[in-house]
């Protein structure tokens, strides 16, 4: 019984470790692009001007070793949330996003309207 204790949260716990350290992101200047998958590898492209909203999510225990999490709310019909594990806090991701968003909106003239 004690076994199985054990065995389970350590199955978990291996299984998550290889999602989060098998997901690669890239950021250009125009585009975000992620690459995830332990055997078969996926690629999702983004459009930064897409981006609506950018989010960062830090738990208690992400706290206490310096990582946070970088949620992106977009238009895309494919992705309408991208999400960004376990970044270290000092890499400012958001800040960047978000000036990166900005900039690529005044190149291309893109504004982004809510139609409901």
């Amino acid at each position: 019984m004690v076994f199985f204790a054990l065995i389970v949260p350590i199955g978990f716990a291996v299984a998550r470790y290889l999602q989060t350290k098998c997901k690669i992101f890239e950021l250009t200047t125009q585009r975000v692009k992620v690459t995830s998958g332990v055997f078969s590898k996926v690629t999702d492209t983004l459009e930064l001007y897409r981006v609506k909203d950018i989010e960062t999510r830090q738990p208690f225990l992400s706290r206490l070793v310096g990582i946070e999490n970088v949620q992106m709310n977009t238009s895309d019909a494919s992705s309408p949330i991208v999400l960004v594990d376990a970044v270290p806090s000092s890499v400012g991701l958001a800040d960047k996003l978000r000036n990166q968003v900005e900039i690529i909106r005044q190149q291309k003239r893109v504004r982004e309207i809510d139609i409901e």
